[in-house]
């Protein structure tokens, strides 16, 4: 015959015979302590990430299947990152006159200093509300050079965020400052104001967030890496707290907001914030880049 029968079950010869409710709860028992010391080196990691790291040079008859550890993660209360429902930042509106693009998608730089990029986040509040960051990153070290936050998105916003980056690095002149279409970007008085500095307006296409991706990874790492630990803030004074240590780990001058750190190859991209690897993290130079 090709199978047998065990406690009124049919089971394939070779197969794993199933075991009792104690003996199954003790397992899951151990597994959910395996699942907590990863958990706690980086509380990001998922179902399918735990499964990977517990799996790792371990024989094929000992590796447990990744709907196993989702479920002993969800009886448990192990959970990852999870991402909010996406906010609308921004608001496209017709530009009095037409910005190139004058980046082609190709964020890098020869120095630092003359590209940079910038984009608005949201960040949720536990009542409901949002506050909202504006971001200046330099393309040669891919770091923050200046950056903004408030409860609304008006053009002071963003505003902030270039004379930030313009105090950072003692004048803007000769640098261009790409961003996406949002009306912000596209307002008279930010046209002004990169016309005193010096600064040459860049934008993509409309609707086309691949022309500012640089930007809009930076943010998304941002939130993921340096702010795992609140899907949402208790309040606003807690997120502008959290905010400014975020960027100041980025950078060796943390009484700075938005400093920037010791330049690195353009082609060889550097991750915009604090690696994975928090064990051994990289040495910093005090150069400006």
């Amino acid at each position: 015959m090709s199978s047998s029968r065990s406690n009124g079950r049919r089971t394939k010869p070779g197969s794993r015979q199933p075991l009792p409710a104690r003996a199954r709860g003790a397992a899951d028992e151990a597994l959910a302590d395996r699942i907590r010391k990863v958990h706690t080196d980086d509380n990001t990691c998922g179902a399918l990430r735990i499964t990977a790291e517990l799996n790792d040079g371990v024989p094929a008859d000992q590796r447990v299947n990744h709907k196993r550890v989702a479920r002993v993660m969800r009886d448990n209360g192990i959970a990852g990152y999870r991402r909010r429902r996406k906010v609308g930042t921004t608001i496209p509106e017709p530009a009095d006159q037409k910005v190139p693009d004058l980046l082609n998608r190709d964020f890098t730089a020869p120095a630092p200093n003359l590209r940079y990029v910038g984009d608005i986040t949201y960040l949720p509040l536990a009542d409901g509300n949002n506050l909202y960051l504006a971001t200046v990153i330099d393309c040669y070290s891919r770091r923050l050079a200046g950056w903004s936050i408030a409860n609304h998105m008006r053009t002071e916003l963003v505003t902030n965020a270039l004379k930030a980056a313009q105090t950072t690095r003692g004048g803007l002149a000769g640098a261009v400052f790409h961003s996406d279409h949002g009306s912000v970007y596209t307002s008279k008085d930010y046209a002004r104001l990169c016309h005193d500095l010096g600064v040459t307006q860049s934008m993509g296409a409309v609707g086309t967030s691949a022309d500012n991706s640089l930007a809009e990874s930076f943010n998304a790492t941002l939130k993921r890496e340096v702010l795992q630990d609140h899907n949402t803030w208790p309040d606003e004074a807690t997120c502008r707290r959290e905010v400014f240590r975020g960027s100041s780990a980025t950078t060796p001058d943390a009484g700075t907001p938005g400093a920037a750190t010791s330049p690195r190859s353009p082609t060889k991209p550097s991750t915009p914030l604090r690696s994975r690897q928090r064990r051994n993290p990289p040495p910093v130079s005090n150069n400006r880049g």
